[in-house]
């Protein structure tokens, strides 16, 4: 209970359920891949503000082992965004692909590790929400199909799409490997 309240976990789960219910209601005509992307990012980016807790060197001397408690957060940030995307799936008649979720909530959580190894766990919300601002204001620009567009775009690709999903991939295994290692800078 004491990790879950030094982590701002009452206070993420909070905002989690109101951005979740303000993005349901804004795409409640049409729950397609943008929505999603959009719920997902921002449901990892209110959940990851607390990947270190108030005192890291207070955090690095505990006699536990963190990589684990590390992983398994970033996990748990992961299942809550998955489960509010999923959600909607019960009354909705458009649903978007399982790979869609998971390749989005893989890569997502990569970079909420990889901003709090870089800048802090405070700012576990800036690299979600930066890749969601790219690939959405690419997308718009342009509608190439080259590899840089396909990789800057990878939130918004089709399932089908081999560049989005190792994109996401990397991300993941970058990030989360980083996090759980290493933990958030101080």
């Amino acid at each position: 209970m004491l990790y879950a309240r030094s982590r701002a976990m009452p206070a993420s789960f909070a905002a989690l359920a109101v951005s979740m219910a303000v993005i349901w209601f804004l795409a409640r005509d049409r729950w397609s891949e943008i929505p999603v992307s959009l719920a997902l990012a921002v449901a990892v980016a209110v959940t990851a503000t607390g990947l270190s807790g108030q005192d890291v060197d207070l955090d690095r001397t505990a006699a536990i082992r963190w990589l684990p408690r590390r992983g398994l957060h970033l996990l748990l940030i992961g299942g809550l965004g998955v489960g509010a995307v999923l959600l909607p799936r019960l009354w909705e008649a458009e649903r978007v692909p399982m790979e869609i979720i998971v390749r989005n909530t893989a890569g997502l959580l990569g970079l909420a590790g990889l901003a709090a190894v870089l800048f802090g766990g405070a700012f576990g919300w800036t690299l979600p929400l930066l890749a969601l601002v790219v690939a959405f204001v690419v997308m718009m620009a342009s509608s190439g199909t080259d590899t840089v567009n396909l990789v800057a775009t990878w939130l918004f690709q089709p399932a089908d799409v081999a560049t989005a999903l190792w994109t996401a991939v990397v991300l993941a295994v970058v990030g989360f490997g980083g996090y759980a290692v290493y933990g958030a800078r101080r």
